[in-house]
């Protein structure tokens, strides 16, 4: 689960990270007022920031900083009339601008293969980590946290030395590093990201300017499957940019990934589901989604599952494939005649079931006049067949 800059901010924050104030705003008005607050505790210049589940945000225009109230409420309403890759601009972060000296990325990454987590630094900051990585590999440096105690201090200061930082900034980075670690782990997620970590200078008590680290934006992703755990963290989930189908689909309980292909999977058990996916690719075909609807389903998931599959317009054909083991065939059965009888636009279909009660699931699919398959490479061929060929 993704959640918004503003949401990861929080988090940070809560692990004693330096972040800058800010607030969430949703309309222009409301963006002027929270800026002359700013400038009224000393802003010199307010940032206005688009809050969006997707990067390249400054690229397409949705961060701007302005000097005064009147030009952050222009700039407010400027972001919020946009659309940054296909999402509408509906939130605002709103905080006072830093000054900038050096800026720098900082992540913590679940790695699957290493089995721990991996944390990463880079001198190259304010840009896409993912450009950095294609243009010059080198500039991203890695090490692994300790499985039990996190970020180790010298590993912290090890990395610090390895993207240039030194000196009143060396403790500083340690322990931004270590929290970042921490944050991962108190909230169960997959990614943290700070970027940019920058080197910002300020006017100190004293009136003299001083430098210190600020971690100026940030980016979480949330294990779904932890969530349970952390029943506060589910309200951080932003709806107004979920894809409606993943919605209905975690409403449901069913396991769902859309893809790029033009046949839709419905299968029940997540091996099961990745083996049709290969044998639709094997024959030919590409696979629009992968959907697993799990053990025990009865005809109302079926029908749910259906709903999410045809309302993807580039589905030309549905592939269901159960193996009845704790499922039953005739419930399956049951909620695709129910979904057929209501669905928007006519697919074509092609269904096989084994296990148990596939013979009554057999006599219900027959007599309402479904295609069926024996075998799980036939079933793949058919519908291939009649989705057409791949784009």
């Amino acid at each position: 689960m993704k959640i918004q800059e503003a949401d990861a901010k929080s988090l940070l924050l809560a692990q004693g990270l330096p972040v800058p104030g800010w607030e969430v705003v949703r309309s222009a008005g409301d963006a002027r007022r929270a800026a002359e607050r700013a400038f009224e505790a000393g802003a010199v210049k307010v940032v206005v920031k688009a809050q969006v589940l997707v990067g390249g945000r400054g690229k397409a225009g949705g961060v701007k900083v302005a000097g005064d109230a009147d030009a952050v409420e222009a700039a407010a309403a400027a972001i919020l009339a946009l659309q940054i890759k296909g999402i509408q601009v509906r939130k605002l972060l709103v905080g006072p601008a830093a000054e900038i000296v050096r800026e720098y990325y900082l992540g913590a990454i679940l790695d699957r293969v290493s089995r721990r987590i991996v944390v990463m630094a880079s001198a190259e900051g304010g840009v896409e980590i993912e450009e950095v990585a294609r243009v010059n590999p080198a500039a991203i440096h890695r090490l692994g946290a300790h499985p039990h105690l996190g970020l180790l201090d010298w590993q912290a200061r090890q990395l610090a030395f390895a993207v240039g930082l030194g000196g009143p900034h060396l403790r500083e980075f340690a322990k931004i590093a270590e929290g970042l670690v921490a944050t991962m782990l108190v909230n169960d997620a997959d990614l943290v990201e700070i970027n940019p970590l920058a080197v910002v200078r300020e006017t100190g008590p004293d009136g003299m300017a001083v430098e210190r680290l600020a971690c100026l934006d940030a980016k979480i992703t949330l294990d779904d499957s932890a969530l349970a755990r952390h029943p506060e963290l589910e309200a951080l989930r932003d709806l107004d940019e979920e894809d409606p189908a993943d919605r209905e689909a975690r409403e449901e309980g069913i396991n769902f990934i859309k893809l790029d292909g033009s046949i839709g999977c419905m299968v029940n058990g997540a091996g099961l589901a990745m083996t049709t996916m290969d044998l639709v690719k094997r024959a030919g075909g590409e696979p629009a989604n992968f959907l697993d609807i799990g053990g025990g389903a009865r005809a109302d998931k079926v029908a749910a599952a259906m709903r999410i599959i045809l309302a993807d317009p580039q589905v030309k054909a549905i592939l269901v494939n159960i193996f009845g083991g704790i499922t039953r065939g005739d419930e399956v059965a049951r909620g695709l005649i129910e979904a057929r009888a209501v669905q928007a636009r006519e697919v074509p279909m092609v269904v096989r079931i084994v296990g148990t009660n596939a013979s009554e699931a057999g006599a219900l699919l027959e007599a309402n006049h479904f295609a069926t398959a024996s075998s799980l490479d036939d079933a793949a061929a058919k519908a291939v067949a009649v989705a057409g060929p791949a784009r």
